[in-house]
């Protein structure tokens, strides 16, 4: 039995099997070999292997995002079929008598280098694709192709740490817990975890390649803990503890359909977080009044190219659709800062989050924001649909937006196209915006306070830096002044102001928040239920 320490990111306890998603890194060794003819059967097995994976996720994908999106799983398939490739594979094996292995890296090096050097955009995204599927070969070739979540049974999930490409590609439906080396209180791993309403724990000093895919740990995220191999007293202790808790889970169950009032009948909507057009089922399953910040972004996360007009219209409405008339806040694109995407080809920054990012990059480039706008402006007509645009920094960006949708608005008008333009609002996430607030308040319809950047900003505290979680305080007294800043300069203007960061979650706020005036807390769909029974006790 060995037991190990870490930051608890979202309260539970779990017990099951482990699996480790390992970075490839840490799995490629170069070993000499004996007999080349195996290695080449040893790939030509892990190729067959490969393609089932990937029949699985291609299967899964269109129904989940539609068959434009998921053809990626298809070209996967054939590149496994590439004769070059695959010659270069078996001739390494047999020239430098290495392990196929080593051999599959160093072609998905060699291939990735030579496409991302020509000229033809096309070609250069197939760098990503290469190095993609000479990744997955590595996998099942080192015996961690357990980790593909499409066909592994419900897991712990045990890695290094999660970038935002890499959790939205997860099958949320196999995760019981995270369990990261690194990470953040406000990593997307631990955003993830509260959304799907699992435990979570970060900063955990483990050596990945002592933890074997398959072996029983209990995630016991209350106490910052995770046991692997327990005792059989600590699995019946664990055992009772999840029956207690699923009994709390039942209780909270009881106030859906009840309304977000206090004592004193004072009413604040509770709207829900969410990433992708899969987690609208979380948002219904907790009762959510609506969605208050669906995350445009990681329609561009996991995939080698922009998001088409017509993906990003389909995914808008189903959204919409599903919604069935409640309100539904997408927020344009946030690419830049941790949220790092290769085909936008963005500049390595010294600094990126404050940086070339969110609504800097459409401003900037905006035949990428006309074209996720026209999607949007269509998917309006089909539910009930408010646009927000993140990082504004003045009145004169909020401008140039108008001007393009105007634009835009026009084109589609010119092309027959139904469209309707709905309420638009801003995130309220730099000291900049705080400050002009009663200014801007005048010019928008809504403000949505993102308190996670604020919080970065205000306090000059990297929020993804794990040394500085000490220092990071969101209770700050500067932090709660500028809200309540905020809400007043909106009201006095006639418009609303919800709270869509982490914070809104807190309910050790939610009090205040209420006596302030906060109009709306959007949070991750696991709190809506803890936040609605914290509103009901508040006199």
């Amino acid at each position: 039995m060995q037991q190990y320490s870490g930051k608890s990111v979202y309260k539970g306890i779990t017990m099951g099997p482990v699996a480790v998603l390992e970075k490839q890194d840490d799995l490629v060794r170069r070993r000499k070999i004996d007999d080349p003819e195996q290695e080449i059967e040893r790939t030509g097995a892990a190729c067959e292997q490969a393609k089932d994976q990937l029949g699985k996720l291609y299967d899964k994908a269109v129904k989940e995002v539609g068959e434009t999106s998921a053809a990626i799983f298809e070209v996967h398939q054939m590149m496994l079929e590439d004769d070059d490739y695959l010659e270069s594979i078996h001739n390494i094996i047999r020239t430098e008598l290495v392990n196929a292995e080593y051999a599959v890296a160093q072609t998905g090096d060699n291939f990735s280098e030579m496409f991302a050097s020509m000229d033809d955009d096309y070609m250069k995204a197939r760098a990503a694709d290469v190095k993609d599927i000479s990744n997955r070969l590595i996998r099942i070739l080192s015996g961690a192709g357990d980790t593909d979540l499409s066909s592994m049974e419900p897991s712990i999930l045990i890695a290094d740490d999660l970038s935002p490409s890499e959790t939205v590609q997860l099958d949320k439906e196999k995760i019981l817990a995270f369990v990261t080396v690194h990470g953040s209180s406000n990593s997307h791993t631990a955003i993830l975890a509260r959304t799907m309403n699992i435990p979570a724990l970060i900063g955990v000093p483990l050596r990945l390649d002592e933890i074997k895919n398959g072996m029983t740990a209990v995630v016991d995220a209350h106490e910052g803990k995770v046991t692997f191999d327990p005792d059989e007293a600590m699995m019946a202790r664990t055992a009772e503890r999840i029956a207690q808790e699923k009994e709390k889970l039942r209780l909270l169950e009881e106030l859906k359909g009840k309304e977000n009032v206090t004592l004193s009948g004072k009413e604040i909507k509770i709207f829900a977080n969410i990433g992708s057009v899969s987690d609208v089922g979380y948002v219904l399953e907790n009762d959510a009044g609506g969605i208050g910040l669906f995350r445009s972004e990681f329609l561009y996360l996991g995939r080698t190219d922009f998001p088409t007009e017509e993906e990003q219209f389909q995914a808008y409405k189903q959204v919409l659709q599903t919604m069935a008339g409640k309100k539904v806040i997408i927020r344009t694109l946030d690419i830049g800062a941790d949220k790092q995407v290769d085909y936008f080809n963005l500049a390595k920054e010294e600094n990126p989050a404050l940086g070339y990012r969110a609504i800097r990059i459409c401003l900037k480039q905006p035949d990428i924001f006309k074209t996720q706008l026209r999607a949007l402006l269509r998917a309006a007509v089909f539910g009930n649909l408010s646009i927000m645009y993140p990082m504004i920094t003045s009145a004169e960006e909020v401008q140039k937006i108008y001007e393009i949708v105007a634009e835009t608005e026009k084109e589609l008008k010119e092309a027959e196209v139904p469209y309707k333009v709905p309420e638009q609002g801003i995130m309220i996430e730099t000291p900049a915006a705080v400050m002009i607030s009663d200014e801007l308040a005048e010019i928008v319809d809504f403000f949505s306070i993102g308190t996670n950047d604020l919080t970065q900003y205000t306090l000059a505290i990297d929020r993804q830096n794990e040394k500085l979680d000490d220092f990071y305080n969101p209770h700050h007294k500067a932090i709660l002044r500028m809200i309540k800043m905020v809400v007043d300069n909106s009201h006095k203007c006639g418009k609303w102001t919800g709270i869509c960061g982490e914070l809104g979650a807190d309910t050790e706020l939610t009090e205040e928040f209420i006596n302030m005036g906060v109009d709306e807390l959007s949070v991750s769909p696991s709190m809506v239920l803890k936040v609605r029974q914290r509103v009901r006790e508040i006199s």
